[in-house]
């Protein structure tokens, strides 16, 4: 895999979502909850379990999680965003969720004990890391042996027609938003990084999506300013930014349907036991 300054790629994550954190739920919370509702349905969460939601956001997957698990059960939700995490402990409250809470914590190291948990959720995390190897050991250390693991990840690249994105912006400005952004669709990192880490692979599946917009207007700002080159676009001018929403928008053409756009994507969805180590406590 591609190397990358991990303290560079720490601070473009926080500060960018960060921007994106006031509109990614009306811009994203449609389009990604058929690849969610995937994601929760594939780690059968049950009443009572202890669950950690690693890239957690605005807290999407958690509060679904919060609910499989009821009233004896608790998600703790952590993503490296301020924003984000305070969007979504404000809703904690506002609906009074009790069996939640909500941290600005960085994946790799996870500064949690032990077999903490009995399941680790990732929804569209881990391609963002400097290292998620390493985060998918530090998950593992933290869920307890025979526990769980359920991630979510977007899919080849060939296959994710708003992909042009990240090309049009690196055309104005070196983005470093994540090299390794489509290479975890490949079924051999899988299997390689969950062996290193304790883990058994159960399932990789393939969901194919389509991610519906109303406009052009739509289209654009899901990715520039609720999505992953937030802060490239935060700095660009009014001439760029209609240079690079043009570019984009010719790259997408092809879904075009009246004023609006349905643009093809394809996510991957993998499930994950922790293997039992010598000398690891269960509890």
């Amino acid at each position: 895999m591609l190397a990358m300054d991990a303290r560079l790629q720490r601070r473009i994550q926080r500060y960018g979502w960060d921007l994106a954190a006031d509109c990614y739920v009306p811009l994203w919370r449609a389009q990604l909850a058929p690849a969610h509702a995937a994601l929760l349905a594939a780690a059968n969460l049950a009443p009572g379990e202890r669950v950690l939601d690693v890239a957690c956001g605005t807290g999407l997957v958690t509060f679904a999680a919060a609910r499989a698990v009821g009233a004896s059960g608790h998600v703790l939700g952590i993503d490296v965003s301020d924003g984000m995490i305070v969007t979504a402990a404000r809703r904690a409250a506002s609906d009074g969720c009790r069996n939640v809470a909500f941290a600005r914590m960085d994946a790799e190291p996870l500064p949690l004990a032990n077999a903490r948990f009995d399941v680790a959720l990732c929804a569209l995390g881990l391609m963002y890391l400097p290292d998620p190897a390493g985060a998918l050991s530090e998950m593992r250390r933290v869920v307890r042996p025979g526990g769980r693991l359920a991630l979510l990840v977007w899919g080849e690249r060939s296959r994710c027609a708003w992909s042009p994105a990240f090309g049009v912006v690196e055309a104005e400005v070196k983005s470093e938003v994540c090299p390794l952004f489509f290479h975890l669709a490949s079924d051999v990192s899988w299997s390689t990084m969950c062996a290193r880490a304790a883990l058994e692979v159960v399932a990789l599946r393939r969901l194919d999506a389509v991610l519906s917009y109303g406009s052009a207007h739509e289209a654009c700002d899901a990715v520039f300013v609720g999505g992953p080159v937030a802060m490239a676009w935060s700095r660009f001018d009014g001439a760029t930014r209609a240079r690079v929403r043009r570019r984009y928008l010719d790259s997408i053409e092809p879904c075009r349907r009246g004023a609006g756009y349905e643009v093809p994507a394809e996510f991957v969805i993998v499930t994950a036991r922790a293997v039992s180590i010598v000398g690891e406590s269960r509890s």
